[in-house]
């Protein structure tokens, strides 16, 4: 426990003193991928189609990121409210996943890629589990981009389930602090991101990454997911170099 908290504070001070002037480039993103949906039915695709789509928008948007030497990216892929679709949205949402990690994610671990599933992992199949933890297991040492991938997952949920475990765990309410409660999410060494971008027009956080975007900067991308490009990735990466952040403090 000691060993994290003083990891977090000094990637958070390191943090806070690189942002006191302009950043050059943000090394954690987060995106909302948004618009999938809405582009199958644009194009008279069923629902499937347009989420497969997404899964080639974001094997283009890892690639690029991989050479802006982005350094962490988490994307938003299913959600816990998700779970009202309809069944075979869903059904289609499990099987592209699997294909997600049995053909795409091991081209981008090829690359260097470490993949995590952040989420919940009880309202899922086995074989499903048995992917994720596979994947992980192999991209475990890879150091060039850190791909956190949520699924079945909800920002409540995971504060819910954080304050759970630290009372399970007989925390001392006087020894509690960010750093320990940080400790007690689904990833504490999850980076807070720098940039979070949402797709397809839309201008909210949906429940995604409650604490750990409490200082992210916000880009709301009018593009549907499946559209978004390299091009609209390194513009709003330009966008986020003309923002001076403070963290609450004076310029």
């Amino acid at each position: 426990m000691l060993g994290l908290r003083t990891r977090l504070r000094a990637l958070r001070a390191i943090s806070f003193a690189k942002e006191k002037t302009l950043p050059t480039t943000a090394r954690s993103l987060a995106i909302i991928m948004d618009g999938n949906g809405r582009w199958a039915r644009r194009h008279g695709l069923p629902n499937a189609s347009g989420h497969r789509a997404g899964t080639r928008a974001l094997r283009r948007t890892v690639e690029t990121c991989i050479e802006l030497d982005v350094r962490s990216l988490a994307v938003y892929a299913f959600s816990t409210e998700n779970w009202s679709r309809p069944n075979d949205e869903i059904d289609a949402l499990m099987t592209i996943l699997a294909e997600t990690i049995e053909k795409e994610l091991p081209d981008l671990a090829a690359q260097g890629v470490r993949t995590r599933f952040i989420g919940r992992r009880d309202r899922i199949g086995e074989d499903l589990i048995s992917a994720m933890e596979k994947i992980e297991l192999a991209t475990a040492s890879n150091k060039r981009l850190d791909l956190w991938i949520a699924f079945d997952y909800g920002g409540r949920d995971e504060l819910v389930g954080a304050a759970r475990r630290m009372l399970e765990a007989g925390v001392d309410p006087a020894k509690l602090d960010e750093e320990v409660f940080t400790s007690f999410l689904y990833a504490p060494d999850l980076p807070d991101p720098d940039l979070l971008i949402r797709t397809s027009g839309e201008s909210r956080i949906s429940n995604f990454l409650l604490w750990q975007i409490a200082y992210s900067e916000l880009a709301f991308v009018d593009k549907l997911w499946p559209e978004f490009g390299p091009a609209d990735l390194r513009a709003a990466l330009q966008v986020y170099t003309r923002r001076r952040r403070s963290f609450g403090g004076r310029q």
